[in-house]
């Protein structure tokens, strides 16, 4: 069996070896990233990563920050590491889509623990998180996208209201309705932003853009062709 690939980062050295080593002893291939721009530059370089553990506190950009710049592209697991017990880190870190949160100090073996089941949950929400309808298919782990057998190359927002309007399929949605399900708390701008990301998708679909139908002043809707 392929061995997991693991993306361990921390600015302090003798925390990613203790990390690396009870990972290594665990069956994962590890790597490892000294501070947030070189773990960004490395996530995207390498292929295959599992998963992320991520330090908060690092120099030339956090980890608040990285975990940015992955959200927009990936969903890959992430785990924050932090010195600080705060409420208020741990609710940003939610926000931004972390999948565990672990205060430091911690036990190696714990966070083994939580890394396995992180994994196995992401494992589990993989095999559910395929779409299909109209010869559209959606991998949601994978963040792709098919239509007729050839890829089809959407950014993030594009991807989300495709796999929204496919979730919700044969029925009306409102243009408050998307907002609220697509863009949730980071959106702060109008309804008309819906209209010009149905337009740029319906584009990049080719002839399956005709399976969003306008539904004039109220929002749109997908209707499946099966």
């Amino acid at each position: 069996m392929e061995r997991r690939k693991i993306l361990v980062v921390d600015d302090e050295s003798r925390m990613r070896k203790l990390v690396r080593d009870f990972l290594v002893k665990s069956n994962y291939d590890v790597l490892e990233a000294e501070d947030g721009e070189q773990a960004v530059d490395l996530f995207f370089r390498e292929k295959g990563i599992s998963l992320v553990v991520l330090d908060v506190m690092m120099p030339r950009m956090d980890g608040w920050q990285v975990c940015k710049e992955i959200r927009t592209y990936s969903q890959v697991p992430i785990i924050m590491l932090t010195a600080r017990g705060d409420e208020q880190d741990e609710l940003q870190g939610f926000k931004l889509g972390v999948d565990e949160y672990i205060s430091k100090p911690f036990s190696p073996k714990i966070l083994v623990a939580r890394i396995e089941a992180v994994l196995r949950r992401a494992q589990a929400d993989s095999q559910e998180g395929r779409l299909s309808c109209g010869g559209i298919l959606i991998d949601k782990a994978a963040h792709q996208v098919e239509i007729d057998g050839q890829p089809v190359e959407l950014s993030y927002k594009e991807f989300e209201l495709l796999t929204y309007f496919v979730e919700n399929r044969g029925i009306a949605l409102s243009r408050e309705k998307i907002l609220n399900n697509v863009w949730n708390y980071d959106y702060f701008g109008d309804a008309r932003t819906i209209d010009t990301h149905v337009k740029k998708l319906r584009s990049k679909m080719g002839a399956r853009g005709d399976m969003i139908k306008t539904i004039w002043g109220m929002g749109y809707k997908l209707e499946a062709e099966e």
